[in-house]
C-alpha cells in the first residue's frame, strides 16, 4: 500500500530529479493488413493503426495531468514491415510507399515516432527483406517519424554477414540522402543482434509476431533520480551502493507500472511489459555518465568504467524485477553519446573512444548508440563495427545494437546538432585500418557452441 511518504518522495523525483516515463508505446500487429496490392495494403495499415491508436496520445496526456507524471513520448510499433509487405512489394519503391503511409498514420494519431520499418534477417534474407533494406535510405529521407531496425544476428543463428555488409552500404546511403539535415536519417536507423519483440524504445522498436493483436509497453527512465540517491554516498562501500541503486530502481519502475496499467485500462489494450532502462537525455542532470562519475570516475572511459557500468546495470535490473512481474524490452542502462551530456563531455575531454564504448556494451543494455563519425568513413568500416557489436551480443546472449551516423561533410572534431531528445555530438575518430576483405566474405558466422540447448 502506498503511503504519504512515498507520494512525497515520488513528487520530489519528478520535480527535482528529472523522473519521467520516457514512452508509452502501443504495439500493433499488422499481419491481417497483408494484401497483394500495395495501395490496398497501405489503406489497411492506416485504418488499423487509426482504430487502435486514435486515443493513445490523448490518453497519455490525461494520465500525465491526473497523476502529475511527465510522459515524454507516445509511440507506435508495428509488425516488421518486411513481413506484411511480402506479397505486395515487388520493388524498392513499393516499400517507400508503405513508409509514407506509416508516416501519415503516425502524424494522424499524433505520436512522436513509429517503429517497425524492419526486417529480421539473422539467418538469411528473403527477397522481401532485401527490398525493404535497400529502400531504407529513400524511406527515411521521405518521412519524418518512421524508425527502421534490422536484426542481423542472434545467439541461436549466428551473424548474417551478407546483411551486415549490406547495412554498411545502406547506412552510408541514408547519410547521403539526408545530408541536408546532418544525416539525420541514420539517427532513426539501428542494426541489432538478439532484438527483443517488445522493446518500447526507438529506433529499435517493432511488434513481434508472438505478441497479441495490440499491446501497451512502457519505458521508464530516471538516471537523475539514481544520481541524486548516490550523491550522499561518497564513502559508502559497494554493498551500500548496490542496495541504494536497487531500491531506487524499484521506485522508478513502480511509477512506470502505474502508468502502464492505467493506459492499458483506458485504451482497452493488454499491458505488455515495463522496460526499466535508464535512458538519458541531453538535459543537465539526466545522464548515465553522471551516475558513473558519482560512483567514482573522473569521466566515463577512465579505468574502472566497464565495472562501474556492470554494477549499475545489474542493480537496476534487480530492483526493477521486484517492482513488476512483466519486465521486458532492454531494461538496464543506455549509453548513447549524443543523448547524454556527460558522455559528450567525456568524448570532448578525450576520455571516451569508440573502442571503450564497445567494451562498455558488453555489460550495458544496448550498444554503440548515437555516435557521430566522419562522413568519409567507408561502408566496409561501418560493417566491421556492426559485426563486432553483433558478435558481443551473439556470444553473450544479450541484445546489442549499432546506431552510428557518418555525418556527410563532417570530420573529426566537428559538432553536429540533431535537436530535441537526439541531442548533439562531437564527431568521433574511427580506426582507419582496413577490414574490407573480412567484411566481403559471403555467408554467415555460425552460432556459438553454447547456443545448442535443445
Amino acid at each position: 500500500m502506498i503511503n504519504i511518504y512515498e507520494v512525497a518522495e515520488t513528487n520530489m523525483m519528478i520535480e527535482h530529479e528529472n523522473l519521467d516515463v520516457r514512452t508509452i508505446t502501443m504495439g500493433i500487429s499488422l499481419l491481417d493488413c497483408a494484401d497483394d496490392s500495395v495501395d490496398s495494403l497501405c489503406q489497411n495499415i492506416k485504418t488499423k493503426i487509426s482504430k487502435y491508436a486514435e486515443k493513445l496520445v490523448s490518453t497519455g496526456e490525461e494520465i500525465s495531468r491526473e497523476y502529475g507524471i511527465p510522459i515524454v513520448n507516445k509511440r507506435i510499433s508495428i509488425t516488421p514491415a518486411a513481413i506484411i509487405g511480402a506479397s505486395a512489394c515487388k520493388k524498392e519503391e513499393d516499400y517507400v510507399k508503405i513508409a509514407v503511409a506509416l508516416d501519415e498514420a503516425a502524424k494522424q494519431t499524433g505520436v512522436n515516432f513509429l517503429g517497425g520499418f524492419s526486417a529480421i534477417v539473422s539467418k538469411g534474407m528473403t527477397k522481401s527483406d532485401e527490398l525493404l533494406i535497400r529502400s531504407i535510405p529513400e524511406a527515411l529521407a521521405e518521412t519524418e517519424r518512421i524508425c527502421s531496425s534490422i536484426n542481423v544476428g542472434s545467439t541461436k543463428t549466428g551473424i548474417n554477414m551478407d546483411a551486415v555488409r549490406l547495412m554498411g552500404e545502406v547506412i552510408k546511403e541514408t547519410a547521403f540522402k539526408t545530408k541536408d539535415k546532418d544525416s539525420l536519417g541514420c539517427a532513426k536507423l539501428v542494426v541489432l543482434c538478439n532484438a527483443p519483440d517488445d522493446n518500447p524504445f526507438m529506433a529499435g522498436a517493432f511488434h513481434g509476431v508472438s505478441e497479441a493483436d495490440a499491446i501497451i509497453n512502457v519505458g521508464v527512465s530516471g538516471p537523475g533520480v539514481v544520481k541524486y540517491a548516490l550523491e550522499h554516498l561518497e564513502k559508502a562501500d559497494f554493498e551500500t551502493l548496490c542496495e541504494t541503486i536497487k531500491k531506487t530502481a524499484f521506485k522508478i519502475t513502480r511509477v512506470g507500472q502505474l502508468v502502464a496499467q492505467e493506459a492499458s485500462r483506458r485504451l482497452n489494450v493488454p499491458f505488455g511489459i515495463i522496460d526499466l532502462s535508464l535512458a538519458p537525455t541531453p538535459a543537465v542532470g539526466d545522464s548515465v555518465a553522471d551516475i558513473l562519475k558519482v560512483i567514482g570516475l573522473e569521466h566515463p572511459g577512465a579505468p574502472g568504467t566497464t565495472a562501474a557500468l556492470a554494477l549499475l546495470n545489474d542493480q537496476v535490473k534487480k530492483g526493477g524485477v521486484m517492482a513488476s512481474s512483466y519486465v521486458g524490452g532492454l531494461s538496464g542502462a543506455f549509453i548513447p553519446v549524443s543523448e547524454d551530456q556527460g558522455m559528450i563531455q567525456a568524448v570532448e575531454a578525450g576520455a571516451l573512444t569508440i573502442e571503450k564504448l564497445e567494451a562498455m556494451t558488453c555489460v550495458c543494455s544496448v550498444g554503440l548508440d548515437m555516435i557521430a563519425i566522419p562522413g568519409e568513413t567507408s561502408a566496409a568500416t561501418i560493417s566491421g563495427i556492426i559485426a563486432d557489436e553483433a558478435a558481443i551480443g551473439m556470444v553473450n546472449q544479450k541484445t546489442t545494437a549499432v546506431r552510428i551516423i557518418p555525418v556527410a561533410g563532417k570530420k573529426v572534431g566537428d559538432n553536429v546538432d540533431f535537436g530535441g531528445l537526439l541531442g548533439h555530438a562531437p564527431v568521433m575518430p574511427v580506426n582507419q585500418f582496413d577490414c574490407s576483405v573480412f567484411v566481403n566474405r559471403k555467408g554467415r558466422i555460425p552460432a556459438p557452441i553454447h547456443s545448442f540447448k535443445n
